[in-house]
């Protein structure tokens, strides 16, 4: 796709130059604290400049492949109107039709059978109704744009209120025996059983009555992208951090400790510590490698790096024991960069580097982590308590929390 643009392109290879430029300048620096004890201001502060100005490079052509990822699938959309009829059934098309009349001016003369027809769910008088599969699907694939841990973990649609997954917590145990020999039992595997519920995120959209009467305007564009945003910002932190209490359970909300899997007790994830408080300390490298292999093998296959942008500028830094940088940036238009070979997510969410923190996890988060979507947005049309402005009450339920306690690590600087 970058070949096809010429400012992404130009995005792309102004990243790589920078970043030549940041080794070099930030090698210097490194030698003349190692000769000097000490460095140049001038120098630290263009290594400093250069390392943010990688980041916001890197954004800017993430940004712009999404951008024409997302005009590339309107062309498809809307340049072949029988491949986007297809998409839906006459019932569902009918229901997206009479629901834009309830949007615009409240009316909602047959929506409520036409609903039933469409997706098998009745019409709550209180709750609203629930929005067409055009809107949902306009939320949900913006909320995979917005919501960082939606590319990472497994994500699960049900139609009840919770997600129950067992857990194998132990193993079969097996030995060697004569053939005739007599043979003792064997352990059994223990198993557990996780419930991710559901829980309820809102958002609140308020628009003019002049706005609706406008027939060329788009709404439900509108309302969609204010709703993704809202559930995405809400969702993304309830994800990383939330205590599960009326939200989600968030992978960095659990306690950690140094222990390994085998004699770590299950709820509780592994942590290694950098060793110098709120800091990587002079060995920086080498805990970022030891994390990598504290993983059985199976789960390093799709494992990735996650943190947040100003944590991600203090380990473009690191560098092997033969001076080679850790950090490899992408010359490839939606690749993410790699760090020891492994992708780099970052997730502002994620916990700044302070003593303590947990502020870079790595692992594979579609084993480690499950995120539970409760099929269907509701709405409710609220045109009464805000005159002349017209409320739009809608309302997911959603639900996620850490299902392979072996499957997520965390860099902890202590």
């Amino acid at each position: 796709m970058s070949e096809t643009n010429p400012e992404l392109k130009a995005a792309l290879e102004k990243t790589q130059q920078m970043f030549n430029e940041f080794k070099s300048a930030n090698d210097q620096m490194q030698a003349e604290v190692k000769k000097m004890g000490s460095v140049d201001t001038v120098l630290s502060e263009k290594v400093e400049r250069l390392n943010s100005a990688i980041t916001a490079s890197e954004e800017k052509a993430q940004k712009l492949f999404d951008d024409l990822k997302a005009e590339q699938q309107r062309i498809l959309a809307f340049g072949n109107p029988a491949a986007a009829k297809s998409e839906y059934t006459p019932d569902q098309q009918a229901h997206h039709k009479a629901f834009m009349p309830f949007l615009r001016k409240g009316v909602d003369a047959g929506l409520a059978d036409l609903q039933q027809k469409a997706m098998s769910v009745g019409s709550d008088v209180d709750g609203g109704y629930t929005v067409p599969l055009q809107f949902d699907n306009r939320v949900i694939t913006r909320l995979r744009d917005l919501s960082d841990m939606r590319s990472l973990a497994t994500v699960i649609t049900v139609s009840g209120d919770a997600l129950e997954v067992l857990n194998d917590t132990g193993d079969v145990s097996s030995g060697w025996v004569n053939e005739t020999a007599s043979r003792a039992d064997t352990n059994t595997p223990q198993l557990g059983k996780s419930r991710i519920p559901v829980q309820e995120m809102y958002a609140q959209p308020v628009v003019t009555q002049k706005l609706l009467d406008d027939s060329m305007w788009d709404i439900e564009a509108y309302l969609a992208n204010k709703v993704a945003n809202k559930f995405a910002r809400d969702e993304g932190a309830a994800f990383v951090t939330g205590d599960g209490v009326a939200k989600p359970r968030g992978f960095a909300s659990y306690a950690t400790a140094a222990t390994a899997d085998s004699s770590r007790a299950w709820g509780t994830l592994e942590h290694v510590a950098t060793g110098t408080s709120g800091g990587f300390g002079s060995n920086g490298t080498d805990k970022i490698i030891d994390l990598v292999h504290r993983f059985k093998p199976a789960y390093l296959s799709g494992a990735k790096w996650t943190m947040s942008r100003a944590t991600l500028s203090l380990v473009r830094q690191l560098k092997d024991s033969t001076g080679n940088y850790l950090y490899i940036p992408s010359p490839v238009a939606g690749v993410l960069p790699t760090l020891l070979g492994y992708d780099v997510q970052t997730m502002e969410d994620m916990p700044a580097v302070a003593a303590n923190a947990l502020a870079i996890a790595f692992g594979n988060f579609a084993e480690g982590y499950t995120i539970v979507d409760r099929m269907g947005t509701r709405l409710l049309r609220d045109p009464y308590t805000n005159k002349p402005n017209v409320k739009f009450y809608f309302t997911k339920r959603v639900g996620g929390d850490v299902v392979d306690f072996d499957a997520i690590k965390f860099i902890k600087f202590a």
